[in-house]
């Protein structure tokens, strides 16, 4: 069998990394070519994403692939693109886009949840779409659009899917929306697994703008442009993976039955399982979980979690205030030497959503639980990271819990992905609380993910992929070489 090699572009909130995959026939390789940091910048008193300059990094890691073929491989026979949800780049009538695209966390959207809910209800919402309620949802994104009379564009992607168009030539058959990422948005009617009219027509907004829905695993073309220029990519097609990260990050696990769980560790956390069906129920609406799309139809059955973002923001205080950087291996090995924290806080408090201030935010938190608070400065960042950590730890129990009673499902065990599967410290945490079997996943299982999806379209070269020929991927994945 000829040597085939997709790269996979995975968009983080605060890292990205651009990786390039080989099959031989018997074993694959994965290297990460070019990683680079992201976050928000401030622009007219709003958060929003360095569009321009993600681009250009993302089209340096592509030049740095090409030039890793393995020998006697000309091309490269795929890119795929997967990232964070809900953020979307507006486009103007020539299908290019006109500003940058808004941060989740930006404050705009703090009342726009209410304001929609006057429009249709809450239990009408979730009827229809099964979908959490975050107020950074893209509905409520796009409502504070309207309400604050911006520019709208002609169409609006989701931040995958235009790197995905981009890469495609801006051609306005590649503008579209995958079925994963697209259910995020809270636009989508979880039956018919389509865009639906009455929440567009309630909330008042375009149902012209929104691009088409397809599939996980849809070719979308070749890639055009300025990547075209080089040898490597003449031949290259563009796929549509699971274009929402934790979406991938599923798709990467290796292992086939349906007796566990899932945590999708990193900015955020995802807890979760995999369904056949939604589950669209009184109790799955008061305990605020989600049914997002995943491979072949199935569905993601999930609540979202604050994550590492707690810490990565306290570690930005640190060193911005007194210069001490301190790593999350530095602080692991102190917390393992100090008693395990008996106080938690509550990790979701909407507080600990914003930027800025995350010692004080915490110890705040702290005060409400009834616990004593944490000197707030660098040298006492063990303790505050053991109290994130276990905090953590017990919020994850708490949604494992809550997940089986509603789902009616027996879990054994718990695969943890992404960058917290490398903190032995915390899945210790979390299998004391839970009292599951924790299993570590692949740290890179986004990339994982997305790379399975790409090689089982070109095997199949059908329009849709099926979730038994993702898992297959995903093992051999698993069971080759990554650097």
């Amino acid at each position: 069998m000829e040597t085939l090699c997709c790269v996979a572009l995975d968009l983080g909130a605060s890292s990205c990394r651009v990786s390039l995959a080989e099959w031989d026939g018997r074993r694959t390789r994965v290297r990460t070519v070019h990683r680079y940091p992201n976050a928000p910048i401030e622009r007219d008193g709003h958060l929003c994403w360095p569009l321009e300059r993600l681009c250009q990094e993302a089209d340096e890691g592509l030049r740095r692939a090409a030039e890793l073929l393995p020998e006697g491989k000309r091309a490269i026979d795929s890119i795929g693109v997967d990232g964070w949800a809900v953020d979307y780049v507006r486009l103007n009538s020539e299908g290019r886009p006109f500003a940058p695209p808004f941060c989740y966390r930006d404050p705009r959207t703090e009342t726009a949840m209410p304001e929609v809910w006057r429009r249709i209800s809450r239990e009408r919402l979730y009827e229809l779409t099964g979908i959490q309620f975050l107020r950074f949802n893209t509905l409520y994104q796009l409502y504070a659009d309207w309400r604050d009379a911006l520019e709208a564009g002609t169409r609006w992607l989701n931040l995958p899917e235009f790197f995905l168009y981009r890469y495609a030539g801006f051609q306005p058959d590649s503008a579209v929306s995958e079925y994963t990422n697209a259910t995020h948005t809270q636009l989508v009617n979880a039956r018919t697994r389509n865009w639906c009219d009455e929440i567009f027509s309630l909330a008042g907004l375009s149902r012209s703008a929104a691009p088409p829905i397809v599939a996980p695993g849809t070719q979308l073309g070749p890639v055009r442009g300025e990547l075209a220029a080089l040898s490597a990519y003449q031949a290259t097609r563009v796929i549509a993976p699971a274009c929402h990260d934790t979406g991938s990050a599923v798709a990467g696990i290796p292992d086939a039955s349906g007796d566990w769980a899932f945590i999708s560790s990193g900015t955020w956390s995802l807890v979760g399982t995999v369904l056949d069906e939604p589950c669209i129920s009184r109790e799955a609406l008061d305990g605020n979980f989600t049914n997002e799309g995943g491979i072949g139809r199935q569905i993601r059955f999930l609540k979202n979690v604050n994550g590492m973002w707690l810490l990565e923001e306290c570690l930005r205080e640190w060193h911005s205030a007194e210069g001490r950087a301190w790593s999350v291996a530095e602080l692991v090995a102190e917390c393992e030497r100090l008693p395990v924290p008996t106080a938690v806080f509550d990790v979701d408090a909407t507080d600990l959503i914003l930027p800025g201030s995350m010692p004080s935010r915490i110890n705040r938190e702290l005060r409400n639980a009834g616990h004593q608070t944490i000197p707030e400065d660098a040298a006492h960042a063990p303790e505050m990271a053991g109290v994130i950590f276990a905090s953590l730890a017990a919020r994850y129990a708490e949604v494992l819990g809550a997940l089986r009673r509603v789902t009616g499902r027996g879990i054994r065990s718990l695969y943890v992905v992404g960058g917290g599967a490398q903190n032995a410290y915390i899945n210790r945490l979390i299998a004391e609380y839970s009292g599951l079997e924790v299993k570590r996943g692949p740290v890179e299982s986004s990339t994982l993910g997305n790379l399975a999806v790409q090689f089982a379209a070109l095997e199949s070269g059908q329009r849709e992929v099926t979730r038994e020929a993702v898992a297959r991927w995903a093992v051999r994945l698993n069971e080759g070489i990554f650097t």
